[in-house]
């Protein structure tokens, strides 16, 4: 895939099947970081049974402060074929997954739609992103993915080029988010309350940029279709050595009161995490041996 464009940053790097050129640094063959059962998401995406939740290694975001940094900034993971992603969507599939999710998989929407080609899990598709996608590459997704799960994470310029080199964070992921919108409509459920279609976007509360976080919210309420659902996190945790001023603490109470506050006052429908979240005890395995379903039987 020479000339890549799949994502905003529009670094047109060449990419071949062994090396990558480009701001994520990813080749064409698919590198994975984990492949498993998660029970953690919000209650539309894992119900009872967990998603399918397929972690691709790089990011097209690379957030100073996340949590995956050994995937998003550092691309652990190992390579994997169409046909063997397929194999794995099988075994999640048969572990009696309630959805699939396909976790900051923007490199590689070619190669997913070349995976879905031999074999399309039976239940809802997810496609879990930072938000900051292209609405061209969305529309190869359109028919393909029943619900997306982006997030929302700055307003302002000033605090996408700080923590993520993207000033234009705001702008490009507020037409991708309306993009999504339009394809999945007004989100539909199953009758045990998993998400069949539909938009669930997330927002992480920074700690000092409460502000931002009310702004965000505004925009849904005002820009958005009533009954988008919106999952308020307070699970920041800095990792990654993140060394940006005050992102070097968790939220406090007040901050957090101060915008479920301001998410209740706007009505807007949705999920509140717990405190008990903001640890990194949470964050998964990467390329072990137990990363990937059905291979720790063979270790």
């Amino acid at each position: 895939m020479p000339n890549c464009t799949l994502c905003p940053r529009r670094c047109s790097a060449p990419r071949t099947p062994t090396e990558g050129h480009g701001f994520c640094g990813l080749p064409t063959t698919m590198k994975i970081g984990r492949i498993q059962p998660h029970l953690w998401e919000e209650p539309p995406i894992s119900g009872t049974r967990g998603t399918g939740a397929v972690f691709f290694s790089g990011c097209t975001l690379r957030c100073a402060y996340c949590q995956n940094g050994d995937i998003s900034h550092r691309n652990a993971g190992r390579s994997f074929t169409p046909r063997e992603l397929s194999e794995y969507l099988r075994r999640l599939t048969d572990a009696g997954m309630e959805s699939i999710s396909f976790i900051t998989a923007t490199p590689y929407v070619p190669q997913i739609l070349e995976t879905l080609a031999l074999y399309r899990p039976p239940v809802p598709l997810v496609w879990n992103t930072s938000g900051y996608e292209t609405v061209e590459t969305l529309r190869l997704l359109d028919g393909v993915i029943d619900v997306y799960l982006p997030d929302l994470k700055h307003r302002s310029e000033r605090m996408g080029r700080l923590c993520a080199g993207a000033a234009d964070y705001f702008a490009v992921t507020s037409e991708a988010i309306r993009e999504m919108v339009r394809q999945t409509g007004v989100p539909q459920y199953s009758e045990n309350g998993v998400m069949t279609r539909g938009t669930l976007i997330r927002h992480l509360i920074l700690p000092g940029c409460t502000s931002e976080s009310i702004a965000l919210l505004q925009w849904v309420k005002d820009e958005l279709p009533a009954g988008i659902p919106v999952s308020l996190m307070q699970q920041y945790v800095p990792c990654n050595g993140v060394d940006i001023p005050g992102l070097d603490r968790r939220i406090t109470p007040r901050e957090y009161r101060r915008v479920a506050d301001a998410m209740a006052a706007l009505g807007l429908p949705g999920y509140l995490q717990g405190p008990t979240s903001a640890t990194v005890d949470f964050v998964p395995s990467f390329n072990a041996p137990d990363s990937f379903i059905g291979d720790e039987h063979s270790v």
